[in-house]
């Protein structure tokens, strides 16, 4: 019996996805966890797996933004009957003689076509009886953005607005601009960098602190090297130092492992690490989760496959979903001190520089230290002041003496 392949969702939040590309064509033998297609979601691109095995039927979206849940494909054997792909759930949403009599005569009120826009993409409005046909994400990106959907038209199947048609009528100018002179290249942006865009505006409006500190790495450096030399396939980083002293840090301070939510703060008893990696698709967070179980080497492994998995373009929704708490390293590129901004829902972000040979006073004496220093970005309305000093003067303490986080 043929089986519909529907779009899964991914993720909490998750409610339509875009379609990129198909790895499969229409009469290819597919097994069961085969990849099929790619889909980019607002935080990542990755393929999707077979949920069954047989012959590729049909594939009802090419490309493009569909809904979760709805019919992407059918998967079958040879020769068999292809269903009518979604069946009755989404006939609704295709344009027939018949819904348009039904509609026509339905008590919705018809909204009128764009002033501005293509007449075919207002007369499939009106053709849908009224009712404006647009994604999910499209509605919600429309509702926070205050943007009439009444006035788009819409470049998707039968002229629905896809969030794509928001994002471009938010972006469009009053009127054309001329563009200086030379060579510019214009770069469309894509699904993530979007993403990046909406998610860093919604928290720059946050309500935040910062606290500086600095540590000093001696042992810290030579926890490095030494946990290099006992394993020398599996490459710590100080990165991966400060994600495991981190870990412990916040489960000895609970209160700065939350998350802000509208009428409550969520408190998490374990420490899912982010760490933010520049990848091709542009930043992201992937997540080594439960960082404070894991032993360094555990720990530094888990980071590898995640920020690899960045690099490569195939992060998967579990790699960045659950974190609780976020590094920035820029250190390697040889920032001293920065402020990074936060990474919604999460209440803190730690941004580190580069250590440097500094000189300090010890016992009243000047000497020449590594020094690192740190920088705690922290959500007001989540963490007051004095736990996100105690939270870091722990860290601090558990850099500068690794033995204390034992």
């Amino acid at each position: 019996m043929a089986t519909e392949v529907k779009l899964p969702r991914l993720g909490q939040g998750m409610e339509a996805g875009t379609i990129v590309k198909w790895l499969k064509a229409e009469g290819d033998r597919v097994e069961r966890g085969d990849p099929l297609y790619e889909l980019d979601t607002e935080k990542v691109t990755q393929e999707v797996e077979a949920e069954a095995s047989g012959v590729l039927l049909k594939i009802a979206v090419q490309s493009g933004e569909v809904p979760v849940g709805q019919t992407v494909a059918v998967i079958g054997e040879a020769g068999e009957a292809v269903p009518d792909p979604g069946g009755a759930r989404h006939r609704d949403e295709r344009v027939t003689p018949a819904s348009k009599e039904a509609k026509s005569s339905g008590s919705e009120v018809a909204v009128a076509g764009a002033r501005h826009h293509d007449r075919s993409g207002a007369s499939r409005q009106q053709a849908n009886g009224g009712r404006i046909k647009a994604s999910p994400l499209a509605r919600r990106i429309a509702r926070e953005r205050g943007i009439d959907l009444g006035g788009l038209s819409g470049t998707g199947p039968d002229g629905r607005i896809v969030a794509e048609d928001v994002e471009r009528a938010q972006a469009a100018p009053a009127a054309p601009a001329a563009l200086p002179a030379g060579d510019v290249e214009s770069i469309p942006l894509t699904t993530v960098r979007r993403t990046i865009a909406r998610r860093l505006t919604a928290a720059w409006e946050v309500p935040v602190f910062e606290l500086v500190v600095s540590a000093d790495m001696t042992r810290a450096n030579a926890l490095v090297a030494r946990a290099r030399e006992l394993d020398p396939d599996v490459r710590v980083t100080v990165t991966d130092v400060l994600a495991k002293l981190a870990a412990l840090a916040l489960v000895r301070h609970p209160e700065v492992n939350v998350q802000f939510a509208d009428d409550a703060i969520l408190r998490f008893p374990r420490a899912n690490i982010g760490i933010a990696a520049a990848a091709p698709q542009g930043l992201v967070v992937p997540v080594v989760h439960g960082a404070d179980e894991l032993s360094l080497t555990e720990l530094a492994t888990r980071r590898a496959e995640v920020i690899g998995r960045a690099r490569e373009n195939r992060l998967r929704q579990e790699d960045i979903d659950g974190g609780t708490f976020t590094i920035s390293n820029l250190g390697m590129y040889g920032v001293e001190q920065f402020v990074a901004v936060l990474n919604p829902p999460q209440a803190a972000i730690l941004a580190v520089g580069a250590t440097q040979d500094r000189a300090v006073v010890v016992d009243g004496d000047v000497v020449v230290r590594p020094m690192l220093t740190l920088t705690l970005t922290v959500d007001h309305r989540a963490v007051d002041g004095a736990p996100a000093a105690d939270f870091l003067r722990t860290l601090k303490s558990f850099l500068e003496e690794p033995g204390l986080a034992l």
